[in-house]
């Protein structure tokens, strides 16, 4: 599986972004997807996941501001972000993976995007 993200860039506090991923592969539909975030001399973390069945969570800081989707049909994840905050500033990365992988502190999903700048100014 190959991901590639797009729709990052720099914006104001309390605008709206929506970052994509597209994926090759058939079997796009079968895997959990996930955005992630790594801000500078900080640890990658985990913004939101969206399991095979639908299954949605987020990370508490971003709830009610981001919405994680996927179109199987187009082979697309999508992270709509509003209200951004200058502490969203991170390269976003897109993956795939089997569900642990996104529920695990110590087993990571093994299919990445090359990740989406996004930087929120003041």
């Amino acid at each position: 599986v190959q991901l590639q993200a797009s729709g990052g860039g720099l914006v104001q506090a309390g605008d709206s972004l929506r970052l994509s991923c597209a994926a090759s592969g058939r079997t796009f539909s079968t895997y959990a997807l996930g955005w992630f975030r790594q801000a500078p001399g900080k640890e990658r973390e985990l913004v939101a996941r969206i399991m095979s069945g639908g299954t949605i969570s987020y990370k508490d800081s971003v709830k009610g501001r981001f919405t994680i989707s996927r179109d199987n049909a187009k082979n697309t994840v999508y992270l709509q972000m509003s209200s951004l905050k200058p502490e969203d500033t991170a390269v976003y990365l897109c993956a795939a993976g089997s569900w642990p992988s996104f529920v695990s502190s110590t087993v990571f999903p093994p299919y990445w995007g090359q990740g989406t700048q996004v930087t929120v100014s003041s």
